[in-house]
C-alpha cells in the first residue's frame, strides 16, 4: 500500500521547537522512521509539508484526483482546530484519512481539545510522538484490507 503523509503548519520545525512537547526528532527523522516501517511491511510513503492551508487542501485534492495513494496521514498542526477548508477537503475525497498528532492534544491547552477535522477522518492517533504516525499506518492498513 502507498501512504501519503501530510504535515501542516510549523511541523517543519519539529525537533527544533518546543522540544518538551514535540521531542528532538526532526521531521526528516520522523519521515525516515515511517519510510523504514513501510519498507519492512511492503508499503511505501510519500511525504509533504506546508505551512500554507491552501497548499494542504491542494495536496488532498491532488491525491484524490490522481489516485496516488491508498491512505493519508494528516498532521494538520494548528489548522486541526479551525480549518473548515481542510475539513471540507477531507470530506470531499474517498481516500481514508487518519488525523495524527505527535503530542497528546487533550493534555494541552483547552483550544487544542477541539478538532474540526476528526469528524471526517477515519481515525485519530495522538500522544505517542513519532509512533503516532506508525499507529495510524497500522490502523489505516487494517481498515483498507477489510
Amino acid at each position: 500500500m502507498k501512504f501519503l503523509v501530510i504535515n501542516g503548519v510549523n511541523l517543519n520545525l519539529t525537533g527544533k521547537r518546543e522540544k518538551g512537547v514535540y521531542g528532538t526528532a526532526t521531521l526528516a527523522d520522523i519521515n525516515a522512521k515511517i519510510s523504514a516501517f513501510c519498507a519492512q511491511n511492503g508499503d511505501s510513503a510519500e511525504f509533504y509539508q506546508s505551512n500554507i492551508e491552501g497548499e494542504l487542501v491542494n495536496k488532498l485534492h491532488e491525491a484524490f484526483l490522481n489516485k496516488t495513494c491508498d491512505g493519508i496521514l494528516l498532521n494538520a498542526g494548528a489548522f486541526t482546530h479551525y480549518s473548515y477548508a481542510l475539513r471540507d477537503a477531507i470530506a470531499s475525497i474517498d481516500i481514508p484519512v487518519a488525523e495524527v498528532h505527535i503530542s497528546n492534544v487533550h493534555a494541552r491547552d483547552e483550544f487544542r481539545h477541539k478538532s474540526v477535522i476528526s469528524q471526517v477522518c477515519k481515525g485519530v492517533v495522538c500522544g505517542f510522538g513519532s509512533a503516532s504516525y506508525i499507529a495510524a499506518i497500522v490502523g489505516l492498513k487494517e481498515t483498507l484490507t477489510k
